[in-house]
Parts: structure tokens; sequence; C-alpha cells
């Protein structure tokens, strides 16, 4: 029986054979992956920033802010908006939040997938760390990910229902239908990851 735990267990301090080392170590070549995220994180941050500055500068009147105001809200094909009013601060404030929740969905990959597949950040006990890192997974991710691609495609309907006079119908229905697509996706990644997470506890429990 000894002889037999001996043979299956590995004892402190082994070394593993070269082909798993090169194998388990090939998962820092996401690092450059996630690090490329940082970076298309800054550039959210300065859109955001340059966004919000053009809507500052043109509620003080200022004319070349206010063209770039009314040019980013107007749809290819539609008529241009002839005067700032509720509808375009609307639709601009529509796309600061878009941005945030553009950015949100980086940091959910960045900081989730970083934990999950190369390595442990150990913030356990840090007063910063993120509620749902506590317990996040591969499916946990899948979830979050989900949810946040729902909240940017709801952002993108209410922006197109705003305008809705400069699309037609059939861009409307399209939109819509993909919305429910990633609805209907959701909720069957929720349900697998539900069905997974019951099955395991039923496991543990015979165990």
């Amino acid at each position: 029986m000894a002889q037999h735990s001996e043979s299956t267990s590995l004892p402190p301090g082994r070394r593993m054979r070269l082909l798993p080392t090169v194998i388990f170590a090939s998962r820092w070549l996401q690092l450059p992956l996630y690090l490329g995220l940082i970076v298309a994180q800054g550039i959210y941050v300065w859109l955001f920033w340059q966004e919000l500055y053009y809507l500052l500068m043109a509620t003080f009147g200022d004319g070349n802010a206010l063209a770039h105001i009314l040019d980013s809200v107007t749809v290819e094909g539609g008529k241009r908006p002839a005067k700032p009013n509720e509808t375009v601060l609307m639709l601009v404030v529509l796309g600061l939040i878009d941005v945030v929740m553009i950015s949100n969905l980086l940091i959910m990959v960045i900081v989730g997938g970083y934990e999950t597949f190369v390595s442990r950040l150990d913030l356990e006990g840090h007063p910063d760390q993120p509620e749902w890192l506590s317990h996040v997974n591969a499916s946990v991710l899948k979830v979050k990910l989900a949810t946040a691609i729902i909240g940017i495609s709801s952002i993108h309907l209410l922006k197109t229902f705003i305008n809705a006079s400069a699309y037609d119908d059939k861009t409307i229905i399209a939109q819509v239908a993909i919305h429910v697509t990633f609805l209907l996706s959701a909720l069957a990644v929720a349900a697998s990851d539900r069905l997974m997470t019951g099955s395991a506890q039923v496991r543990d429990a015979h165990a």
C-alpha cells in the first residue's frame, strides 16, 4: 500500500519533466495579449475624455466642439441635427456609457483571464479586490462576459431606437435579432454553468 502511494504521488520538491514544464509554461504566451488589452484600455480612456471634453466645450458655446458633437450623433444617410437638444445630449451620453461598458468588459477579460488562465494575482485580503474576482473561474467569467456584451448591445440598440427614423426596417429588425441572440446565448451559458455546478455538488456530496 505504501509502495502504491509512493508511485502515484509526487514528492515535495520534485521537478516536472521537460515536456510538461514547457506545456505548462506556454500559458505565459498569453501575457502579451493581456498587455495589449491594457493598451486598448488606455485608448478607450483617452477616447472617453476626448468626447467629454468636446461635450463640455460645446456646452460653453465652442463652435468646433459643437460641430464635432453634432457630426458624431448623425447617422450616415440621416439628417444632421441643426442644434443641440435633449436627443443629441442623450446620444452623446449613451456613447460615453458605451465606452465605459466596453472598458468594464476589457477589465473583466484582462483581470479574470489572467487570474484564470495564466497566474494568480494573490489579491486575497486586498481591500481593493473586486467582489467577482473572489470566485472567478472559466464558467463564471463566461457568464460575466456574456452579461457585459448584452449591456453593450442594449446601449447600441437604444441608440438605434432614438435615431429610428434614420434606419430602414431591415436594419432595426437585424439589430433586435442580434440582441435577442445575445440574450439567448447568455441564458444558455448560464444554464449550462448551473447544470455543471449542480453536477459537481452532487458528485462531492456522494464522495
